[in-house]
């Protein structure tokens, strides 16, 4: 159990480890006992957060050239329904003169999706192992690799025997991933999500800055946000709100604290939902990117043949390829960066200014609205006082 809490308005509640995590710990026990020949029911890993965990190992095995042990999913306070699940590792020795003997080989087995549309983390055909946990596991296999010496190559396989069933209940079928859950996590930290709570925090921290005699207000959504922000605005960092999807919430608490400005910075598979004016941007609530992009494309003078695909996309990035295909892409985003301005400027009722961000990193694209620089030069001077 992570013995790790965050406040959430006031609630204290219990952080909780990603399936990623999970996945790189049952990884990193079973090449141990494999390199040793010794079991262990213990393991230690670095989360990308810097975070030290220390897990139990469950049904720990040594066999003739592999070994096998799984982490059990634990995700604190959040309502996750992987939570509990067994996520296995198996590690065996690379077969000698095959392509790759001397690297770390990583797959999946039962129980663990695989892509079936563009677009995600993963290619097509690709088993659902997401990138972070994959150079998670690579780093914390080399590094056991050297403790013993080992100078060949390891093939990881990671499964979760209830994996398929879970899958059903997730948003995965329809993003395109099929067969299992997908093994996911970018901090490897799960923090506690109560809608309620979180909302309480939101504003408590918008609270905060005002009464700091801020007056221009930073948004941002989540990890992603917050990895642009260090790269581009790193002076701006420390002073965002993290609004994740309580976007309208979070504009309407602005105007009620006087804030005299507020900008918004996120990635395009959230933000483009401004251009329909959906302000609270998770997938339960609505979706309408596609849409959004379809009536943009349209806008733009993009071929109805290119934008007829589009309603097969699962992500933002696999639409932009279509539109680029279309040579209509740079329109495009111009015309979603007025429609989210119009919405933008509707929900404060021009009363302030408002802009915001949106950028991927798969196409290197940054969008933003008519006001944005502006407020970008505000609150770079603001925050560097």
């Amino acid at each position: 159990m992570l013995n790790r809490y965050i406040n959430v308005g006031t609630q204290k509640l219990r952080c909780g480890y990603t399936t990623g995590s999970c996945a790189t710990a049952a990884a990193k026990a079973a090449a141990q006992m494999l390199l040793s020949g010794k079991k262990t029911d213990k393991v230690s890993i670095v989360t990308p957060k810097r975070i030290d965990l220390d897990l139990e190992v469950s049904c720990a095995k040594i066999g003739m050239g592999y070994a096998e042990c799984a982490i059990a999913k634990d995700s604190g306070d959040d309502p996750d329904i992987t939570n509990g699940l067994l996520i296995f590792a198996r590690v065996e020795f690379s077969k000698a003169g095959t392509p790759g003997e001397n690297d770390i080989v990583i797959t999946g087995g039962k129980g663990v999706g695989k892509v079936t549309k563009p677009g995600l983390d993963q290619p097509v055909g690709e088993y659902a192992i997401n990138s972070v946990p994959r150079n998670m596991i690579k780093k914390e296999l080399e590094d056991i690799c050297k403790e013993n010496n080992y100078a060949g190559g390891l093939r990881v396989v990671i499964s979760v025997p209830e994996g398929e069933k879970i899958a059903r209940k997730t948003y995965n079928p329809k993003m395109g991933i099929e067969g299992g859950i997908s093994i996911i996590g970018t901090s490897g930290i799960v923090e506690p999500m109560s809608s309620a709570a979180l909302i309480d925090t939101i504003r408590l921290e918008i609270k905060m800055r005002k009464a700091s005699g801020y007056k221009n207000l930073l948004l941002s959504l989540g990890n992603y946000s917050e990895n642009f922000l260090s790269e581009n605005m790193p002076v701006a960092l420390d002073k965002s709100v993290k609004c994740s999807n309580f976007i309208g919430e979070a504009i309407e608490m602005a105007l009620e604290y006087e804030f005299e400005s507020v900008l918004i910075v996120g990635h395009t598979g959230k933000l483009v939902k401004l251009g329909a004016g959906i302000m609270n941007t998770h997938s339960s609530q609505a979706d309408g990117r596609m849409e959004v992009l379809v009536t943009c494309g349209l806008l733009a003078g993009a071929d109805t043949e290119y934008l007829k695909k589009i309603p097969e996309c699962v992500t933002t990035d696999a639409a932009f390829d279509i539109l680029s295909e279309s040579g209509k892409l740079s329109d495009t985003l111009e015309v979603l960066g007025k429609r989210a301005e119009q919405h933008l400027r509707a929900k404060v009722k021009d009363t302030i200014p408002i802009g915001a961000v949106m950028f991927s990193n798969k196409h290197n694209i940054v969008v933003k609205t008519g006001m944005a620089d502006m407020l970008i030069n505000k609150i770079s001077e603001e925050y560097n006082d």
